[in-house]
């Protein structure tokens, strides 16, 4: 059984589908990042950057203690490797789906990330922000439809590289982004959104999060944060 503290982000519905498609059992204990959840001490202990998602394994492949994983690339790995699925075995297959993996949680999540921000959230709209992180994330788009030109997905076959990429090119529109001016990532977009296990995914996620908004105690609770200041709130 896989423990999955989730929240309805891109970054959430990257394990979710993972979970789908192999059909691995799971539980899902909802942290509500808009409520501070993420703050507990109980979901500290495994996800120490406070941050969603993170799992805990209660029967690793040791058959040793529960593990908890936090960071939704690291999940994704060590759960390809529980289960053998969605990573290859080879080194010149695994080679190609680990550097998108990176690829994803170094560019293409952080850079839409902060155009989430900019162009959604930020009290004051800056037009050098806005314009930074909507071209750079129209820049990698493009990197993702050229690397996609003559292959069906990421890394040859369907795996944890596609898994990745995919819920943060849902938002597309949040992001000024049109998939028409990119035809090989929407062909991809679309093959992937067809998937069972992804619908399934997207309907949990319905269910969890069923008013999602953003308050003025929220925007402190997500934004607001420092080193001196963990949650953001103000005393």
């Amino acid at each position: 059984m896989i423990d999955l503290h989730y929240w309805t982000t891109p970054n959430g519905h990257k394990v979710t589908i993972f979970l789908e498609e192999t059909g691995l059992p799971y539980r899902v204990i909802p942290v509500n990042i808009s409520a501070g959840d993420q703050f507990k001490p109980e979901f500290l202990a495994i996800s120490p950057n406070n941050r969603i998602p993170a799992i805990v394994d209660t029967a690793p492949a040791d058959g040793g203690a529960p593990v908890g994983v936090f960071e939704s690339g690291a999940i994704l790995q060590y759960l390809a490797e529980k289960t053998g699925k969605f990573l290859p075995a080879d080194m010149r297959g695994r080679t190609e789906v680990m550097q998108w993996l990176f690829w994803q949680m170094g560019g293409l999540g952080p850079m839409a990330g902060q155009n989430h921000h900019f162009v959604q959230y930020a009290p004051e709209k800056l037009p050098y922000a806005i314009n930074r992180y909507v071209n750079e994330t129209n820049r990698l788009y493009g990197v993702l439809n050229k690397r996609l030109t003559n292959r069906a997905f990421v890394a040859g076959d369907y795996s944890i590289a596609d898994m990745a990429s995919y819920p943060w090119i849902v938002p597309h529109k949040r992001q000024q982004q049109n998939l028409d001016d990119f035809p090989h990532l929407k062909r991809w977009f679309e093959t992937i959104r067809a998937r069972p296990a992804v619908g399934r995914a997207y309907a949990l996620a319905e269910k969890i999060n069923t008013t999602p908004v953003v308050s003025d105690q929220s925007r402190a609770l997500l934004f607001g944060q420092s080193a001196a200041n963990p949650t953001g709130v103000q005393a």
